[in-house]
């Protein structure tokens, strides 16, 4: 495949790292933990998955079932390339993955963010993919940072 959205793969490490050290979604070193499931066990139902454009890795995102739902999932990564940002990436993710999950019988997707004024952008990309903001947790994160919550009925 040479553009477009395919499951990650444990050759993709180094570049998604070069994602996340671009746009600051996570420290690059947590990756190799977080994925270790999905790339050694079957059995996992962690979604990860990538936008590749001209057979390079230009995003990230992970996704899994909430525990103890039915048919609730939990976004819990998305990020592209700060030199790819609002170029439709993004959003052909967010509706890739919400078609997986239909498919799997989901019924719900569930996004939580920052409040942070950095976080501002995030916050409006949810709501223009018609996300609804549920809840805010006030310093969640930690004092001043709030968990912003967003819902989405699949």
């Amino acid at each position: 495949m040479k553009t477009g959205i395919r499951a990650i793969q444990e050759t993709d490490l180094d570049a998604l790292k070069k994602v996340l050290d671009s746009c600051g979604l996570f420290p690059s070193e947590y990756l190799e933990d977080m994925i270790s499931d999905y790339l050694t066990n079957p059995e996992s139902s962690d979604i990860w998955f990538a936008y590749v454009e001209n057979e390079e890795v230009q995003s990230i995102a992970y996704c899994a079932p909430e525990k103890f739902t039915e048919g609730t999932f939990n976004l819990y990564a998305i990020g592209v390339y700060q030199h790819q940002q609002g170029k439709g990436i993004g959003r052909k993710k967010m509706a890739y993955l919400e078609h997986l999950l239909k498919e799997k019988g989901g019924r719900i997707l569930i996004v939580e963010t920052s409040g942070t004024a950095d976080f501002e952008l995030t916050r409006e990309f949810y709501h223009k993919c018609q996300y609804t903001q549920e809840a805010v947790i006030r310093d969640f994160y930690e004092e001043g940072d709030d968990k912003v919550v967003f819902w989405k009925k699949l």
